[in-house]
């Protein structure tokens, strides 16, 4: 009797390791074609345009210096002059761009001053003021110390997003001749939300 339930347990086993080589086999089949036609890595693109497994980057750049002459008259002339903002950015959840003054909101000419207009919305420029707009109109902002967010983009843009900021100065015969300058600063930052 014992050698018969011996060779029933060898039968038993040789049965068990004969289903499981075929259950093995059938996952090796079922998942060698999928590995070997995977691709590495770290390969490939997410959304359209950022690569997979890289870092993304953000970039940004203006046409230079903006120049506005002016002749003011007795009651008030404005003039405009443009500068435009070119984000490049690969993040998937976009850019914010915001504007603001360095150090002062006053267009300064050797102490002579026109300062920033008191708009906090769009609207028209009081004489001896200036401010700026990004829809091209005659309606302009007072610039501030702190960001001011003009452009938002929530997805990536591999080839640059352009931003055009208008600049606005109305002044008339009160304020001496000169070259009243100030700085303005651009920020371009991530989306993070």
């Amino acid at each position: 009797m014992t050698r018969y339930t011996t060779c029933y347990n060898t039968i038993s086993v040789k049965k068990t390791i004969y289903t499981l080589g075929l259950l093995a086999s059938l996952v090796v089949g079922v998942i060698a074609p999928a590995a070997s036609y995977a691709q590495p890595y770290g390969t490939g693109v997410y959304g359209e345009n950022v690569p997979y497994g890289s870092e993304t980057a953000l970039s940004i750049a203006t046409d230079g210096n903006v120049s506005i002459p002016i002749t003011p008259t007795t009651s008030g002339v404005l003039a405009t002059g443009t500068s435009v903002v070119t984000v490049t950015s690969t993040d998937v959840k976009g850019y914010k761009l915001y504007i603001r003054t360095l150090s002062s909101t006053d267009m300064n000419n050797l102490g002579a001053l026109i300062p920033a207009s008191a708009n906090g919305s769009p609207a028209a420029l009081a004489v001896n003021t200036w401010g700026y707009n990004t829809d091209a109109s005659i309606n302009f902002v007072g610039l501030s110390l702190t960001d001011t967010l003009i452009h938002s983009i929530t997805a990536p843009i591999a080839g640059g997003d352009a931003t055009t900021v208008t600049y606005g100065v109305k002044v008339d015969l009160a304020k001496p001749a000169g070259n009243y300058t100030a700085n303005v600063v651009y920020t371009a930052v991530p989306q993070t939300n």
